[in-house]
């Protein structure tokens, strides 16, 4: 093994038995379909990345504006527009597929037999596994978030579980009492990995025309301003499951990295951060090597739950 690939080796990182070779991954909503970015050098510096997340009808999203930029942050509501898991299937899938991109399939729905549906087309993606985004409105409940109790959480992901043949991670809102109940609850359904945290609800008011910015009012908050939010919410599970936990909310740099694995994370994914700086991972990457060699850390996977043993 060359000198760079030794050196590289030393970020390989794994969520359950998916190997990644960093920990590094683009976020959903953030990376498209992954297919405009394949044949870009910054893929080189990619664990790999998370598609927006497919529903199973084709979705046009929310009203505009939809992009709020705010001090430490940015607003969104997207309102999860996307091509539908048909075409998906259809057209960007054997893309991927071809070119061995190593990617996570995040689905969403308001009802469970979408996600029960959606669950089985995903079986015959190319995708390492398949991100549940539980933090949509349950129809047959009122609108109430998917996460929003554990009765809920445990109902869909078991219901999911049972028709999946990939790694099943369930990505948790932070818009709730007790975050650890969920994701205590999504553990004993079957999940294989937990994502943390989605988005905040956030609201931005224009004070000269007297009416909220955004086209649907709320919207989800994201950035550097909710990391400290991320990092409390990782340190507080990790004590209380013992499946992977994926980490995101505002990594814009090799410290908040590890901030955030150092919590409980045993890969991170960047989000917001992308629309300012979709080169950031090769920077990253660097500066995770370089502390690593300060730090006398071998292997990056030894900076897990790091914090939990200081």
């Amino acid at each position: 093994m060359g000198g760079r690939e030794s050196l590289m080796s030393r970020l390989e990182s794994s969520v359950g038995n998916i190997k990644l070779k960093n920990p590094l991954l683009a976020a959903s909503g953030t990376w498209a379909y992954g297919v405009e970015f394949m044949d870009h050098p910054i893929q080189k510096s990619l664990g790999g990345f998370v598609t927006k997340s497919l529903s199973v009808k084709a979705s046009e999203g929310n009203p505009m504006p939809r992009l709020y930029e705010t001090d430490g942050g940015l607003l969104n509501s997207i309102g999860l527009q996307n091509i539908g898991i048909e075409s998906f299937m259809k057209e960007i899938d054997p893309e991927l597929k071809k070119r061995k991109a190593p990617y996570v399939l995040s689905v969403y729905a308001n009802r469970v037999e979408d996600f029960e549906f959606l669950a089985e087309r995903a079986n015959d993606s190319s995708s390492l596994a398949v991100e549940l985004n539980i933090s949509c409105p349950n129809i047959d409940k009122g609108g109430l978030e998917f996460s929003s109790d554990p009765q809920t959480t445990t109902h869909v992901v078991s219901r999911v579980k049972k028709l999946i043949k990939k790694p099943l991670w369930v990505k948790l809102s932070p818009n709730v009492t007790s975050i650890t109940t969920i994701a205590e609850a999504a553990e004993a359904a079957g999940a294989d990995a937990l994502s943390m945290i989605n988005t905040l609800l956030g609201m931005a008011i224009d004070v000269e025309s007297r009416k909220p910015w955004l086209g649907r009012m709320v919207g989800g908050l994201s950035g550097p301003s909710i990391r400290p939010i991320a990092v409390e919410r990782i340190f507080r599970t990790y004590k209380k499951v013992k499946i992977p936990i994926v980490g995101m909310g505002g990594v814009r740099s090799a410290r908040d990295c590890l901030e955030l694995m150092m919590a409980g994370a045993r890969v991170v994914q960047v989000g917001t951060w992308n629309f300012r700086d979709p080169f950031v991972y090769s920077q990253i990457e660097a500066d995770l090597l370089t502390w690593m060699e300060r730090a006398g850390i071998l292997r990056i996977e030894e900076v897990v739950g790091m914090a939990h043993r200081s």
